[in-house]
């Protein structure tokens, strides 16, 4: 992990300056974050550890409003992480703190599924995120709109981590969570939705994103959610509660249906009770789990072919692309991370058809 070099006389001046931190507002002692720049010119994308992130913002990409809102911005347009088209300002779980004898990419700083049979040695069984969230901008100019990414943002995750050397078919670095809101330029309101990866390779073409509805569409459906949809500056709860196997999902908005979803990670049955024969039979038993939560900006500028690409607008200026609406902007009122718990039961939207 890179340690962003300015994090310290960043934390001087705010202090001098009187400036509000998103440390003071959130409890921050278990997260780090990946910001889209490169301001110690190391020419990778800056992270902040988990100790230089107490105190620190930055007055563009993660900074505290004038609500005391937790906010994160991202650019279509800008230095990202190894191997993505896609920029982010986003929190990374860090179960082991500010602790450095343990390694990121390392059991004891990552969650696992109960039916693990070495579960013991991990950090944890399972976890819960809690957030209380607006979606303020989503990116609104793309070459190929058609494309599902297009016009959306990541804002909260589960991801495992990716092993140097795979076991029985697990370390792939897959994602068995990413909670999606998109907006269509021409739409009054947008859509929430979130999609499970299956756990396989990725140069198998079965390897894909399910993607299951909260309120309004998912990313392949054009049509206008209207008032099913959630507005820009809507705001919106999730909770993911991954408890023993079972990932527990709850979406709340005001003046819309609670939606709640369940799945077993440790299985190839799908979140509507189905048996997915093209998943791993065992889900992600083996695989090594931490939350993200942010803005994961899915409007990438890339032009190459294929899903992920819609060639979004944007110029690499930030002054530009704020003019121009080529970002994507996230605000927390709540961020909480703490143990699983005994869910209460929960039937599946959609369950019934």
């Amino acid at each position: 992990m890179t340690t962003f070099l300015f994090a310290g006389s960043a934390l001087l001046s705010s202090q001098a300056a009187g400036v509000d931190v998103p440390s003071e507002y959130f409890d921050l002692s278990q997260w780090y974050i990946t910001l889209p720049v490169d301001e110690n010119n190391d020419g990778k994308v800056d992270t902040v550890s988990v100790e230089d992130l107490q105190g620190f913002h930055h007055p563009d990409f993660f900074y505290v409003d004038d609500e005391g809102n937790m906010v994160f911005t991202a650019p279509n347009k800008a230095l990202t992480t190894k191997n993505s088209t896609n920029t982010r300002s986003e929190l990374r779980q860090m179960l082991k703190g500010d602790d450095d004898r343990i390694k990121t990419q390392s059991p004891k700083n990552s969650f696992t599924v109960a039916s693990n049979p070495i579960a013991k040695r991990f950090a944890s069984v399972g976890g819960k995120m809690e957030a209380t969230l607006k979606v303020e901008h989503v990116a609104k100019r793309a070459k190929y709109p058609d494309r599902p990414p297009a016009f959306s943002v990541v804002i909260g995750q589960i991801h495992a981590t990716k092993w140097d050397k795979k076991v029985q078919g697990f370390g792939w670095g897959n994602e068995p969570l990413k909670i999606y809101y998109k907006k269509w330029p021409e739409h009054e309101t947008g859509s929430v939705f979130w999609t499970y990866e299956r756990n396989l390779p990725k140069n198998d073409p079965n390897r894909t994103d399910i993607a299951y509805p909260v309120w309004g569409n998912t990313w392949k459906d054009p049509a206008d959610p209207g008032t099913n949809g959630i507005a820009l500056g809507d705001e919106i709860s999730y909770t993911v509660n991954v408890h023993n196997d079972i990932m527990y999902l709850t979406f709340e908005a005001n003046g819309h249906e609670t939606v709640k979803y369940q799945i077993n990670l440790a299985n190839a049955v799908n979140a509507y009770g189905e048996l997915d024969k093209f998943d791993h039979p065992y889900g992600y038993t083996l695989d090594w789990n931490y939350f993200k939560a942010g803005a994961y900006n899915q409007c990438s500028t890339s032009e190459k072919a294929g899903f992920w690409y819609p060639a979004c607008a944007g110029t690499g200026n930030w002054e530009e692309d704020k003019a121009n609406g080529d970002y994507a902007r996230v605000s927390f009122s709540k961020l909480k991370l703490s143990e699983s718990t005994p869910p209460e039961t929960q039937e599946n939207k959609g369950e019934d058809k």
